[in-house]
């Protein structure tokens, strides 16, 4: 069974989801592909302890302070692929960015392959779950450019100047 619980954020209305456990869904409302594959049948229940700490997580993020990954237990649902790419955004430290073409190095070399697609890494990042925790806002285009983002390229500004990033307008 899953679980939702709804948070008020500076970005709009986001829709929190549980399995019980973990984390498997961070959606703002309207981005695109809101809810990812899941349908929405969950119970609301604002006592799930994931839920609870995933808002004080939040909470922290929006005053400005740098919460650590580590407090929350994610499960986002995604291929083996999508997987690799959002580990590595997991480890793009607050306040800083990494390129879609750096990512794709990464994985490439991960891979043991020559190169990877940048455009490849764009859709993993896009499909992201659990926005905002999973930093997919931290990743920017080739020469640090503002580039897509699910939530809207609006909601992206806004976080990228909550963390202080400086970024290229496209």
């Amino acid at each position: 069974m899953l679980y939702k619980s709804y948070y008020h954020s500076p970005l709009g209305k986001i829709i929190l989801v549980s399995d019980e456990e973990s984390l498997v869904g961070l959606w703002i409302e309207g981005q695109k592909y809101y809810l990812g594959k899941l349908k929405d049948d969950f119970v609301k229940n604002d006592n799930i302890d994931i839920l609870v700490q995933t808002k004080e997580w939040l909470d922290l993020y929006f005053n400005g302070f740098k919460p650590c990954l580590s407090l929350l237990k994610l499960n986002p649902q995604g291929t083996s692929f999508q997987q690799k790419v959002w580990e590595i955004l997991c480890d793009i430290p607050y306040g800083q960015t990494m390129t879609y073409g750096e990512i794709a190095k990464i994985i490439a070399q991960n891979e043991g392959k020559s190169s990877m697609s940048a455009q490849a890494i764009g859709g993993a990042v896009g499909h992201n779950p659990i926005s905002i925790i999973i930093p997919c806002h931290r990743v920017l285009g080739k020469d640090r450019c503002l580039t897509g983002y699910a939530g809207g390229i609006d909601k992206k500004k806004q976080l990228l100047q909550l963390e202080k990033i400086i970024f290229k307008e496209s």
